[in-house]
């Protein structure tokens, strides 16, 4: 459970806890995988929480910008040197430790860790790799992934970035030609690092041969100056992320070794021949890991709001439901219901979405290692999407258990504004969600051309193929299955009108790209509608396969169901337009939706004491698991810093001159 050792819990929530109808260990272990897991994730919650080092000496929203960073700084350098005495290798483990000591307060070394070391290990040669990784691992070289330009992000083509090659010195010569073209929101580029992977047009022979990656050296390892020809800095303040540096680069003839390139696929020889990759896609292997990641850590994100919105609900009581009698918890009103039932299983549905691709990524990452490429570009498909729809969709959520707990969520003391800011960036970084969509569009329209050509397909779009002309077998029951079929054929249909729609315009005389572009939002929509239905299908599955009791798997059910019917009914016109669903059909749905939400309320806050977050992670005075809201938020309210003075300078500075003496006969009287 959350809550380390004997504590004296609110009697709503000791109330909720009691009345539920399923073992919250159980559903614990599921999420986790199994009892040892669980039990590993909570020692390491625990070294985390009971580690004086990592203790915030105020709150986190009363800091200044430098503080957070300074702050930052010593509590992720703090955990990676006990990372490395606790000698932890796995990636779940480091994240579960890290999660607690600074949860939401991003790492000013984190890109180092995500993205330049991996880029360094799956791009560089074993030469590179032994020379620069020992370094890199120890932080004495401290890296970013300078890739987005401050005239291009997602559109990787479109860097203007150059490194030419000199063969007769045999070094590139790197350069930012023109203003559009310095790096711009780089991770830690401003203050914090010494090296970086550029990415940047590749010239040699006279010829340019699109993006490659180099490895370049930013400051002087000891004194930590910019180097001659580099000009680097922070960008400024940001709407969160305030313990980071992103930055800005401009390079100005600066000249590395040819070995700098990372070229373990593709090469520059000494006389400048370029030698290309097996796959051109291949590069991109780092962003695709990030996007993998991204999908896991939003459902993360909406847990742990949830967690704070459905306890708060618990707790707090508002408006009598009959004249005189008492206040009702606010959990107890459907629209309440509505609002955040749907939410806990959107960040089920998500959660178990972003641990299946995190295993389809390891098993098609093994084949590359293994020189075999013919899945990259699957991958690609299915995860740009993913990427886009998580991040979307969970954000949305998160805001919605903000405004789910009035007032109060709009304060820092809620812990949820911490949250959003942190989860938000998700949404442009690493490729702008409406471009990734597009992306993903253009991976399907592929596939149903191989469709119409009579193809196979992979098994995640092998729905693509369905008879279009079959109507929903849906009953009063509402079963998985015709959910995911109703998904299934909703996304088919919305790919084949629009594949269809660019054909005829081609037909009428446009060119292939003029279809395209008159196509795009059609795509976009129908793009959505393929992750929904692989997230409902992926979520569908994990509840149907599992060896959980049946008083669990029961309450999995009900929430895999939600999260689909929920999405029936945002989204009614998509499964209507054809006839698919009857009308009927569409009542049935809408009353299962309110028979859910009575299923799950007697479940509710044990469904989200199962994501087992300790207090220390939400940070939050309306999510505490003893449900102790109103002393926590005046105890927030005493030690806001503008309570240090009972009067403020501010008031005999600008105040008192404009209000003037008052009478002390009539002070005394007030």
């Amino acid at each position: 459970m959350a809550a380390r050792g004997r504590v004296t819990v609110n009697a709503d929530l000791a109330k909720e806890r009691k009345n539920a109808n399923f073992d919250v260990e159980t559903l614990t272990n599921f999420i986790y995988g199994g009892v040892a897991a669980t039990e590993r994730r909570r020692y390491l919650q625990d070294v985390a929480i009971n580690d004086p080092v990592l203790e915030n000496n105020k709150a986190w929203a009363c800091m200044s910008r430098e503080e957070q960073y300074e702050t930052a700084l010593r509590k992720h350098l703090h955990m990676a040197k006990r990372i490395e005495e606790m000698k932890l290798t796995e990636e779940r483990d480091m994240f579960y430790y890290t999660e607690t000591g600074a949860n939401h307060e991003n790492s000013p070394i984190g890109v180092h860790s995500s993205m330049f070391l991996p880029t360094l290990r799956k791009q560089g040669t074993e030469d590179q790799k032994r020379r620069y990784l020992p370094l890199a691992e120890k932080l004495e070289i401290i890296g970013t992934y300078a890739q987005t330009e401050l005239g291009h992000g997602t559109f990787i083509r479109g860097l203007e970035t150059t490194a030419t090659y000199d063969p007769k010195s045999r070094e590139f010569v790197l350069q930012s030609p023109t203003l559009t073209s310095m790096k711009y929101w780089p991770g830690h580029l401003g203050k914090t690092v010494n090296f970086c992977i550029l990415m940047a047009q590749l010239y040699t022979s006279g010829k340019c041969y699109g993006m490659h990656t180099f490895l370049v050296p930013l400051r002087d390892l000891n004194t930590h100056q910019s180097l001659p020809g580099v000009e680097l800095g922070d960008i400024g303040p940001k709407f969160g992320y305030g313990s980071n540096d992103n930055g800005y680069l401009i390079l100005n003839n600066v000249r590395i070794p040819r070995e700098n390139m990372l070229m373990r696929y593709s090469k520059v020889l000494e006389d400048g021949t370029y030698v290309k990759p097996p796959n051109a896609k291949i590069s991109y292997g780092t962003m695709t890991l990030i996007r993998v990641r991204i999908v896991a850590n939003v459902s993360r994100c909406l847990a742990q709001a949830c967690v704070i919105a459905v306890r708060y609900s618990a707790v707090r009581r508002q408006t009598e439901v009959s004249p005189g009698g008492p206040e009702a918890q606010i959990i107890d009103y459907q629209t309440q219901q509505h609002k955040l039932f749907p939410a806990v299983a959107m960040a089920y549905a998500f959660y178990f979405t972003g641990s299946e691709i995190y295993r389809i990524y390891n098993r098609i990452n093994s084949n590359v290692e293994q020189g075999k490429l013919d899945q990259i570009g699957d991958l690609h498909g299915l995860t740009a999407g993913l990427k886009a729809f998580s991040s979307s969709n969970c954000c949305t959520s998160i805001e919605v258990c903000r405004l789910a707990c009035g007032g109060h969520g709009y304060s820092h003391a809620s812990g949820i504004p911490k949250i959003y800011v942190d989860a938000i960036p998700n949404s442009t970084y690493e490729g702008e969600n409406t471009v990734l969509y597009l992306q993903t569009a253009r991976y399907l329209l592929k596939c149903f051309t191989k469709v119409q050509m009579g193809e196979k397909l992979p098994g995640f779009v092998s729905y693509l193929g369905t008879d279009l002309t079959v109507k929903s077998t849906l009953k009063s029951d509402v079963s998985l299955e015709s959910l995911v079929l109703a998904y299934e054929h909703r996304a088919a249909r919305m790919v084949k009108a629009a594949a269809t729609n660019i054909q005829s315009l081609v037909k009428e005389g446009l060119s292939q790209q003029q279809a395209w572009n008159k196509t795009t939002q059609q795509f976009v929509w129908a793009t959505m509608a393929h992750c929904h239905a692989y997230v409902v299908k992926t979520f569908s599955t994990k509840v149907i396969t599992s060896n959980l009791d049946d008083e669990t798997r029961k309450v999995m059910v009900a929430v895999c169901k939600l999260y689909a019917v929920n999405g029936i009914l945002e989204n009614l016109g998509d499964f209507i337009q054809d006839g698919f669903l009857s009308s009927g059909q569409v009542d049935t749905v809408t009353r299962k939706l309110t028979y859910l939400l009575d299923e799950i309320r007697p479940n509710a806050v044990a469904l989200v004491d199962a994501f087992d977050y300790p207090d220390k992670a939400l940070d939050s005075c309306l999510g505490r698991y003893d449900g102790d809201v109103y002393q926590a938020l005046y105890d927030y309210a005493k030690a806001s810093p503008l309570n240090k003075k009972d009067v403020l300078d501010s008031f005999h500075t600008y105040l008192s001159p404009v209000k003037g003496k008052v009478d002390k006969s009539f002070s005394a009287k007030l």
